[in-house]
């Protein structure tokens, strides 16, 4: 897992997310702060908690991050107490959580670390942006259980993936939601400037908007895009080219239009980003073959994939058959966490 080291290399905040519990993205922090260890300071911190002995969801025994002397991170005022490293205080942020406020420290010694900070998006972004000014030279955002919008590119540059056996006990199922998810993340980016600048107006004052073929477009009022299905049906006329949609798009969403209309055909449905797709498999496909288009208005830059073939439930997969699929199935360089360890 090397090579990971050299993916990494242009980009200064870069979040790891799993798609489910266990699948080892600690390790992967672990595996990034080992490899790193004596090159340049890390700036280190969580959605949520993370960084315990033992999974609160699961009751089993889990990673531990330990970091090296010189090391910034934040952590809420309980956590940081916590752990076995001798630290100092550089900042207070003024950010509460459940487990008190956001503290951003440095480690003055090796040691074990327990991380855990607030679990809004902006506030993550403005920590990183704190810790890099206080001499971090890279952050590392550790996810927590399936937060995918922390791949959103409004809170770090890129995004490690992480996924595994204990997504599924099915193989093939764990193939299939892998590579689903890299394909909603990855979306393709709308490329015209001026649809991107008149969808940002459109965000800007409301959750759904119809951009015309003249350029004009139409801001309408909903309270959310989860039951406007019948409102965009009605607006899908000739010269409209893009739907702007704020917030999540849905399989129920999707359903819904194609049952009602055939008029989506050669339309653009515009979203945030890949964060912001709930799509099955099937029904993203049936829409797609047929003429719908969804796109991103910011795209997502997942930077690799990482696996790990063993659950702690007491099943794994063969190492090198996942390995080789994944990689015959996604467009991306796929690792396994404990073959490097």
């Amino acid at each position: 897992m090397n090579n990971i080291l050299s993916l990494l290399e242009p980009y200064r905040t870069i979040s790891i997310i799993g798609m489910e519990k266990n699948v080892g993205k600690t390790t992967v922090l672990n595996h990034i702060i080992k490899k790193t260890r004596g090159k340049f300071p890390l700036g280190l911190t969580s959605i949520g908690r993370d960084g315990e002995d033992v999974d609160l969801v699961t009751n089993t025994e889990k990673p531990r991050i330990y970091v090296e002397s010189g090391t910034i991170y934040a952590t809420a005022k309980e956590l940081f107490l916590k752990g076995d490293v001798t630290k100092e205080v550089l900042k207070t942020t003024g950010i509460n959580t459940p487990m008190g406020e956001v503290i951003i420290g440095k480690a003055l010694s090796d040691g074990y670390v327990e991380i855990g900070g607030p679990s809004v998006n902006a506030l993550i972004k403005q920590i990183s942006n704190e810790m890099l000014s206080l001499g971090a030279e890279k952050v590392f955002v550790d996810g927590a259980i399936s937060r995918k919008t922390m791949a959103s590119p409004s809170i770090t540059e890129a995004t490690i993936l992480s996924t595994g056996a204990a997504l599924s006990k099915s193989f093939d199922k764990v193939i299939e939601k892998s590579a689903l998810t890299v394909k909603l993340l990855s979306t393709e980016k709308e490329r015209d400037e001026n649809i991107l600048q008149i969808a940002n107006k459109i965000l800007a004052k409301t959750r759904l908007g119809f951009i015309y073929k003249d350029l004009n477009f139409k801001n309408v009022e909903v309270t959310t895009v989860l039951d406007a299905s019948k409102i965009i049906v009605e607006n899908l006329k000739d010269y409209v080219t893009h739907i702007v949609v704020k917030g999540v798009f849905t399989d129920k969403l999707l359903e819904e239009i194609l049952k009602s209309t055939n008029k989506y055909k050669d339309k653009t449905f515009l979203v945030e980003d890949g964060t912001k797709l709930f799509l099955s498999s099937e029904k993203f496909d049936i829409f797609t073959k047929s003429g719908g288009k969804i796109k991103v208005i910011e795209p997502i830059n997942i930077i690799c994939l990482t696996i790990n073939p063993k659950s702690p439930f007491g099943y794994e997969f063969d190492k090198e058959k996942l390995l080789y699929k994944l990689k015959n199935t996604v467009n991306l360089p796929v690792f396994d966490v404990l073959g490097d360890e």
